[in-house]
């Protein structure tokens, strides 16, 4: 007879296999865990009432969710690309570089790498195929790569999830995902730069001096977002949950005020949408409370730390192995289950280990969003195929340029911790 906890992960796999959105196909092989357990199925109810109630970090996510949303709907993506544009689009492959500068700038936030696939992402797009004639595969490739750094520049809606899993500090996560943020839009821009020399790609349009002076001008208020963010929050204004009200206050203020892009009908869809955004991922977030206490109750995690623990390989071992794990199965999982379900059986080892837990935080991460790249379950690929409308084989066979420096990019992180650490540490958030 199956026992419980197979019967969880039987229930699982098939509800996948057959396209069940993930966080109700949690729900059901929770249900099913507690029925062939002899549990009373009100333990859902319990887990996760009990738990989201309690946890007043959990209210950053919605106030980024929202934040993003009112960004993307004040044209603020417009001015971002005309500044971008203007420094970087007359070099060879410009527009390459331009979308992977506007990334960066849009990651400090959104903090959702969907939300800046599906903002300035598609403004890149339509630049990249019909403007400048890039390869249709290409352009929306290199979007999706460039989207993975919006989770790891602070905000990031995973990072706070992670917090809540590990008990890590939010401030020093932010702080953390600066430097990787940056070193995987420098090795991406390495990749196009090679790419635009061997395949001949065209540069933009030389921007004369004032027109370059007019457009960061123009792009000066949204910019500083990250800025005021970052600095109330390692000056100790405002908390990190504080920082995502106050970085949804500031977004309104510039569409409403600055902008005057924002009326009572776009900021009532605005409203609607980062409220059906936020049920999607609370759900999700229950859910997964529900299948984390299966995982506890039935020592999952205490056997899978001494499993790792009988294997005896030292830190950088446990770390390299963990990360080969996550690539193979971010090509099969979604990202929500790997952090929500897998990062905590595996927390009690990381921490026997030796490693600190904003480190790992920080690596896992950057790990999870290389899942969103890598077929055949990439989420970034899918979106970017049904709003860009172009073909999915005509990006995965692109997609590969830009995996292998991310991934290399990883195994520095992973190699050299002060990479990572460095800022933390800078500020005083970890010893």
């Amino acid at each position: 007879m199956i026992s419980p906890l197979g019967a969880l992960v039987l229930s699982f796999v098939a509800l996948a296999v057959l396209r069940i959105p993930i966080a109700y196909a949690m729900f059901a092989a929770s249900a099913v865990y507690l029925w062939t357990s002899g549990q009373d199925l009100g333990l859902i109810v319990d887990q996760t009432m009990n738990t989201l109630t309690s946890l007043y970090v959990l209210l950053a996510v919605p106030m980024f969710i929202l934040a993003a949303n009112v960004m993307s709907a004040a044209t603020i993506s417009d001015r971002l690309w005309a500044a971008a544009e203007a420094l970087m689009g007359r070099f060879q492959g410009g527009l390459g570089h331009v979308t992977i500068l506007v990334s960066v700038v849009f990651s400090g936030i959104s903090g959702s790498a969907v939300s800046d696939a599906a903002g300035p992402g598609m403004l890149a797009i339509r630049m990249m195929r019909d403007v400048s004639k890039y390869p249709a595969g290409f352009s929306a490739a290199l979007v999706a790569a460039a989207a993975t750094i919006a989770p790891i520049i602070p905000p990031s809606i995973p990072m706070v999830l992670y917090a809540l899993l590990s008990g890590a500090s939010v401030g020093a996560l932010f702080m953390g995902g600066i430097v990787p943020g940056l070193l995987m839009a420098g090795s991406l821009m390495v990749a196009v730069a090679l790419v635009a020399e061997r395949r001949g790609l065209p540069a933009g349009r030389a921007v004369p001096m004032r027109a370059v002076v007019a457009a960061l001008g123009g792009a000066l208020l949204p910019m500083t977002v990250p800025v005021v963010l970052l600095g109330g929050l390692f000056s100790g204004i405002f908390t990190p949950t504080e920082a995502a009200a106050v970085a949804a206050l500031y977004s309104m203020l510039l569409g409403i005020v600055a902008y005057r892009s924002l009326g009572l009908r776009v900021l009532s869809a605005v409203f609607l949408e980062s409220a059906r955004q936020s049920a999607v991922v609370m759900i999700l977030i229950a859910s997964a409370f529900v299948v984390n206490y299966a995982i506890t109750a039935e020592h999952v995690a205490s056997d899978v730390a001494q499993l790792i623990a009988d294997l005896r390989v030292g830190p950088v071992g446990l770390l390299l192995a963990i990360n080969a794990l996550f690539l193979v199965l971010g090509c099969f999982l979604d990202a929500s289950v790997l952090l929500l379900v897998f990062v905590p059986m595996l927390l009690p080892s990381v921490r026997a280990a030796g490693i600190d837990m904003v480190h790992f935080g920080v690596v896992v991460i950057v790990n999870l969003m290389i899942g969103l790249i890598t077929p055949p379950y990439g989420l970034l690929l899918f979106v970017l195929s049904a709003l860009g409308g172009v073909r999915l084989s005509d990006m995965v066979r692109e997609v590969w340029i830009f995996v292998i420096p991310l991934v290399v990019t990883l195994l520095l992180l992973s190699l050299f911790p002060s990479l990572v650490l460095f800022a933390p540490r800078l500020f005083g958030l970890v010893s």
